[in-house]
């Protein structure tokens, strides 16, 4: 059977994994997976960070201007997607680098989901009923199935439905369904995965530099075209660097502090992804950014 050449590349928001992402793709006429849960949307280009056309020097990307920002996104799509990048990669006998901040989902390529069951029309229509007293509906879940629902807050519609559609479909409580359903890994090599090691004061003052740029390139316009086209309702205008110039917009800060809250609330995710990458991946390969675009793939 044939296969391809994997590596991802992991590391905090403004390590500079996607520089040397590129760099990497276009010596080994690669083609690149992104794990960036915002650069997925269309027309959230400036708070997204991600790369122009022009700054992805003609190389192919997958998870980048997939969707818009009102349609939903999940770890089931980026699966797909995922699947996708690989079949095609693997068409052309290319390379596949998978990099990006939300690493997340690179826990759930290897780690593997446990397929949902296909949901009939009367069960979404049951789902939809239960879902207007969502207090009730977790009540009732959390009875069936204390252990599963410790995990969900009472106020997460998103897994309550997800829970309710299991159990109407199934009539087996979730942690049954998926003991039943056990998740298998999408991504079935070795797969090295690369840390960029980044000093804190430096990843500081990159995510400093960032959030200037971004300011001059016309964040606050982008926020307002977004918010009249799509209002603040979808999840992806919660976002670092959405929120707070839509606190901004309504007085809540000066321009300063626009600024300066962008910047604190980008190292506090730093920090938090430096923490779960820690935590979740136990074979990682730590280079410095240097050694990252020295490396042949």
């Amino acid at each position: 059977m044939k296969t391809i050449k994997q590596i991802a590349i992991i590391g905090p928001t403004a390590s500079g994994k996607t520089g040397a992402s590129i760099a990497l793709a276009q010596r080994a006429n690669a083609i690149i997976v992104s794990l960036d849960s915002l650069s997925i949307f269309k027309e959230i280009d400036i708070a997204s960070a991600k790369p122009t056309l022009l700054e992805r020097k003609g190389v192919e990307h997958f998870g980048i201007d997939e969707i818009y920002p009102n349609e939903a996104f999940d770890v089931t799509h980026f699966i797909k997607l995922y699947q996708k990048a690989y079949d095609y990669a693997l068409s052309l006998q290319k390379p596949l680098i998978i990099v990006g901040g939300s690493s997340f989902y690179l826990k759930m390529l290897l780690d593997g989901i446990s397929p949902l069951p296909t949901i009939s029309a009367d069960t979404h229509i049951k789902v939809q009923m239960a879902l207007k007293d969502l207090s009730k509906s977790y009540q009732m879940l959390h009875q069936l199935d204390k252990e599963y629902m410790q995990q969900i807050a009472p106020s997460d519609r998103y897994r309550i439905e997800k829970a309710l559609a299991i159990y109407f479909q199934t009539h087996l409580a979730p942690s049954h369904y998926f003991a039943k359903h056990p998740p298998q890994s999408v991504i079935a090599h070795e797969l090295p995965i690369y840390s960029i090691a980044t000093d804190r004061e430096i990843l500081r003052q990159r995510i400093r530099l960032r959030t200037h740029t971004m300011i001059e390139a016309g964040l606050i316009d982008e926020v307002c075209y977004l918010e009249q086209k799509y209002t603040r309702t979808p999840h992806s205008m919660k976002s670092i660097g959405i929120k707070e110039t839509l606190d901004y917009l309504d007085g809540r800060y000066t321009k300063d502090g626009l600024i300066e809250a962008i910047i604190t609330h980008t190292a506090q995710l730093a920090k938090r992804q430096n923490t779960f990458n820690r935590s979740q991946f136990n074979r990682t390969i730590v280079v410095s950014l240097e050694e990252l675009y020295r490396l042949e793939v």
